[in-house]
């Protein structure tokens, strides 16, 4: 969510140089596109702030429902945050205890000097633990979109028999030999802007993709800024995570392909149909990574970020696997 960046060869590289249908808060300079009733109404639900430090980081996360309910665990996907998740987590909290963390480096948690798979899932597994998921007498389930996708499963591989299954959202491990989308790697810290609609303007998501949903868009790009100074003191907005986050994290990062598959508890994945990263050849050669093959659920006229493009037909999906599998 950078507008620093180069255009690359690639057009799933999360560094590209976004057009304007990419940008879809440029037009409305600063003011808030019109909300359907039921997303007010959500991002309208109380919901509780705690924190929980982990490795010496301070690792925040939201919660929605009652403690006695069985545990949800929402995780975002790269330098996103727990509130991607306002508008999704009201849906289930009549029926279960939802917690959303921001991983370190992201949101409003601390920063690292350095970042592995290994360290953000213990993140999940200390925020599961502080939040009294694992003392319900059913096993919580993760849902994990993209990056915090592959942070879900090694948590399934290290911890797995705590929890009752995982929900893999368009998280994507390509072919042996096939050509990967590079993460950025940057080499300035994040812009300073003046003031809050310059900012908003040049919010894209990663990789970039229209989404017509743009007041979810703009709700979660107004909770992605802090405030600042510059180099001459003079306040301004900037973005929250860490933009160097992929630089501090490139020894795990290149070893993704080492990446086990061997969860200790079951797993099911599930993409947009419209995914440029969870192709139906790349979702194939994914369902072989375990034996039986891995279910997946495709949602309809979806991209990348599921949950903003068809955010009740996510819900749906997710409730649909909840009482169905595993």
């Amino acid at each position: 969510m950078a507008d620093e960046a180069t255009p690359p060869r690639d057009p799933r590289n999360m560094a590209s140089q976004p057009t304007d249908d990419q940008l879809p808060l440029k037009a409305y300079g600063g003011a808030k596109p019109p909300a359907p009733d039921w997303f007010n109404e959500a991002i309208a639900t109380p919901y509780e702030n705690h924190r929980v430090t982990v490795d010496g980081a301070d690792i925040v996360y939201q919660a929605w429902g009652d403690r006695s309910r069985p545990g949800l665990l929402l995780v975002h996907g790269n330098g996103a945050h727990s509130h991607w998740w306002d508008f999704i987590a009201p849906f289930f909290a009549e029926d279960y205890r939802v917690i959303a963390p921001s991983f370190s480096g992201m949101g409003d948690s601390d920063w690292r000097e350095t970042y592995s798979f290994d360290s953000f899932a213990d993140e999940l597994i200390a925020v599961a633990e502080h939040a009294g998921l694992f003392d319900h007498a059913e096993k919580p389930v993760m849902v994990a979109h993209s990056f915090g996708g592959m942070v879900g499963i090694v948590a399934a591989t290290k911890a797995g028999e705590r929890f009752r299954g995982g929900i893999i959202v368009d998280t994507h491990i390509e072919p042996p030999g096939d050509d990967r989308p590079g993460p950025p790697r940057r080499t300035r810290p994040n812009r300073i802007y003046p003031g809050l609609p310059a900012l908003l303007e040049r919010f894209r998501l990663a990789p970039p993709q229209p989404c017509d949903n743009h007041y979810a868009v703009d709700y979660i790009a107004r909770h992605s800024v802090k405030e600042t100074v510059d180099e001459h003191g003079t306040p301004g907005l900037t973005w929250k995570f860490d933009p160097f986050i992929f630089n501090k994290l490139s020894p795990s990062w290149d070893q993704r392909d080492e990446l086990s598959f061997d969860t200790r508890c079951p797993i099911a994945f599930m993409r947009g149909a419209e995914s440029i990263l969870m192709t139906p050849r790349t979702t194939a050669y994914m369902q072989t990574l375990q034996d039986p093959p891995i279910p997946v659920v495709t949602v309809p006229e979806a991209h990348h970020h599921v949950m903003l493009d068809q955010p009740l037909a996510f819900v749906s999906a997710v409730r649909g696997m909840l009482l169905g599998w595993p």
